[in-house]
């Protein structure tokens, strides 16, 4: 059974998730205030994280930066919440490396979705054990990624869409596509959230990074590297 970590200070809210999240099937951690959610997230090492932003004792962004420089819990998949719904702070926390982002008040459901969507992403993807493409390589057994022959630290999302767009080089992927195929839903609202990834797995490639071009109006495809 997979667990889940609620670090949500309001009772109500992190008790419905918490019920909505064992009706699906997963074992539920809680904790009520930053400084017991990052011990408990080291100590547990739960398979996902639901982390608030707005919490006593140590704010959500704070805890998300332990949890990411702790070798134990840097994988862990993290949705934030957060009652705050300007995109600014969406951008900020999806640029800090979240997963995912849901604004208060969210339904349970949706939220129950998402978590579906991204421990799928942690999942071994089906077919050869390992990928390479260019000075790209992928184990996908491990959720690893190698950039000439170095290890890169991606989150699951951000492998899950850089192994999509590999796999289809030199096709344009359509954006709509991509957040149906990553994310599990398709909206402009979420377009964002895409164009954050990308622009953080740019940045995690360097020089290599413009190998991900941007086709605009339609989406994004990966270009084979220049052979040496």
């Amino acid at each position: 059974m997979q667990r889940v970590l609620i670090v949500e200070d309001e009772v109500d809210i992190a008790d419905l998730i918490m019920f909505n999240l064992q009706r699906a099937g997963y074992e539920v951690l809680k904790a009520h205030d930053g400084i017991t959610g990052t011990e408990t997230a080291i100590r547990e090492r739960p398979d996902l994280i639901v982390l608030d932003l707005m919490l006593p004792g140590r704010d959500g962004y704070s805890v998300f930066r332990e949890i990411r420089r702790d070798a134990r819990t840097s994988r862990i998949p993290v949705i934030m919440l957060t009652a705050r719904a300007q995109t600014e702070d969406r951008i900020q926390g999806l640029e800090a490396g979240a997963d995912d982002y849901l604004t208060k008040p969210f339904s349970p459901k949706e939220l129950v979705l998402r978590v579906n969507a991204i421990l799928k992403r942690t999942d071994a993807p089906p077919g050869a054990v390992e990928y390479e493409f260019g000075p790209f390589r992928f184990d996908k057994n491990a959720v690893r990624f190698y950039l000439d022959n170095e290890p890169v630290d991606l989150t699951a999302t951000e492998f899950k869409l850089l192994l999509f767009l590999c796999e289809r080089s030199g096709k344009q992927q359509d954006r709509n596509d991509l957040l149906r195929t990553v994310w599990g839903y398709s909206d402009e609202v979420h377009s964002r959230t895409l164009d954050t990834h990308m622009k953080r797995l740019r940045q995690k490639l360097g020089s290599h990074g413009a190998l991900i071009e941007t086709v605009r109006g339609v989406g994004y495809r990966v270009t084979s590297p220049p052979v040496t």
